[in-house]
């Protein structure tokens, strides 16, 4: 075959032209360090780098927010601890409200201590996190959840809403709770409405009703409207009476015997109420669920604030009659319920919040350990391997200066060496 100077003076820069690039190759791979410098290197493995890029992209995202979970839950721990402080100060004030050995002027104190207490449980029901939003507002992270009304009373403008975040693939996790289930929607244990027959002849008065048992009272005061509780001939028996009028089926009586304070506690279907006075026969007191205080439903359910301002209001104007103390004693023995209510509810949610901080521990070491999995997958899939990549140079150079040598002797070469 014959082969022209030309064709041969080609063919050797060909030649070292790709032993130069093989060399700049490898000494670009060893200056970063770097397996892959383009995708054409090893299109497999450039695949499985851009998911683990976008993995850690994503893992970056769960651990940001994994601890604005943290900082809003611990926040909100931290503030429903402080509630319940203050419930229990309230729950205080309600006992010695009720000393016997209290004056007006004391009871005027503990009432002024409570609008105190008021004022702080409401700024704690609007408090914020780290990033300004309300942490019990609901969906509604920027609008206080708790506004105070012309008359004094308080509106919850949040809703029922709880925000989350995602801290893996497959959990995410609430970082918020909303007021309403919190601080407005506490049981009532004073939902129904008692009276005595105005043609009583005995003069006993029948306290506020307690809802002690729902359950009973779900099941047992129903479907009875209201009941009435009929005294015996002898003054010291009674009868259950539907809102007929009638006798129950089965009849339901009981033995009146009084306490240690000379009253006496009668149930039924879940519900309490005290008699207190002298009974005499046939008078009759009504248990009612329905309208009170002109029209009003009774309520099932009374906000915190609610059952503060209602203690607030009894420690205010409540006197030293007999009447007066004992329409006090219901009135505190309701708070106190209520407030127990109150603090259990938060205590659930308490409950709620500790388990959820354990689901963010747990997931953030799961995190980290798939980040560390990553990470080592990338080091095997994109990082050099130096000792081959330097023998690899070592050699290449060898290659090169061998061409540039061959080349050098053979674009020396013609046919006038030969003559």
């Amino acid at each position: 075959m014959r082969i022209s100077t030309i064709q041969a003076f080609n063919i050797g820069v060909q030649g070292m032209q790709d032993n130069y690039s093989k060399v700049s190759r490898t000494q670009e791979q060893v200056s970063s360090g770097k397996r892959i410098l383009s995708p054409a290197d090893d299109p497999v493995a450039s695949v499985r780098l851009l998911q683990l890029d976008q993995q850690a992209s994503k893992l970056a995202q769960y651990e940001a927010n994994l601890t604005a979970a943290t900082n809003s839950l611990s926040q909100e721990e931290a503030t429903i601890n402080a509630v319940n402080n203050n419930l229990q100060r309230v729950r205080e004030i309600a006992l010695e409200g009720g000393n016997g050995s209290r004056t007006m002027a004391d009871r005027e104190a503990l009432a002024q201590e409570l609008v105190e207490l008021e004022d702080e449980l409401v700024a704690l029901f609007n408090s914020r996190n780290a990033r300004g939003e309300y942490l019990f507002g609901g969906f509604q992270s920027q609008t206080p959840p708790f506004v105070k009304e012309p008359d004094g009373t308080y509106t919850y403008q949040g809703d029922e809403g709880q925000r989350s975040v995602q801290i893996s693939g497959s959990k995410q996790v609430a970082i918020n709770d909303n007021g309403k289930k919190l601080f407005v929607d506490v049981p009532n244990v004073n939902r129904v409405v008692t009276s005595a027959d105005p043609g009583n002849t005995g003069g006993a008065r029948i306290s506020l009703g307690v809802v002690e048992d729902k359950g009973a009272y779900d099941n047992g005061f129903y479907p009875n409207d209201s009941v009435t509780i009929r005294i015996g001939a002898d003054g010291e028996s009674y009868e259950i009476l539907d809102q007929g009028g009638a006798s129950l089926a089965p009849p339901v009586t009981g033995v009146i015997e009084p306490n240690e304070d000379q009253s006496y506690q009668i149930r039924f279907g879940g519900v309490v109420v005290t008699l207190d006075g002298e009974l005499a026969e046939n008078d009759s007191f009504q248990i009612a669920r329905g309208a009170v205080d002109g029209g009003a439903d009774v309520q099932e359910r009374r906000s915190i604030l609610q059952t503060v301002a209602a203690l607030r209001n009894t420690l205010e104007t409540t006197g030293d009659s007999p009447e007066d103390k004992l329409l006090r004693r219901d009135q505190l023995g309701v708070a106190v319920e209520n407030l127990d209510n109150a603090m259990n509810q938060v205590l659930s949610v308490q409950t709620s919040i500790g388990a959820r901080m354990n689901v963010i521990d747990s997931t953030l070491d799961e995190n980290g350990e798939i980040k560390l999995i990553n990470q080592e997958m990338t080091a095997q899939l994109a990082e050099l391997d130096y000792a081959e990549a330097l023998s690899r140079l070592s050699f290449e150079t060898v290659v090169l200066q061998a061409a540039q040598q061959s080349f050098v002797k053979i674009s020396g070469l013609s046919l006038f060496n030969l003559i």
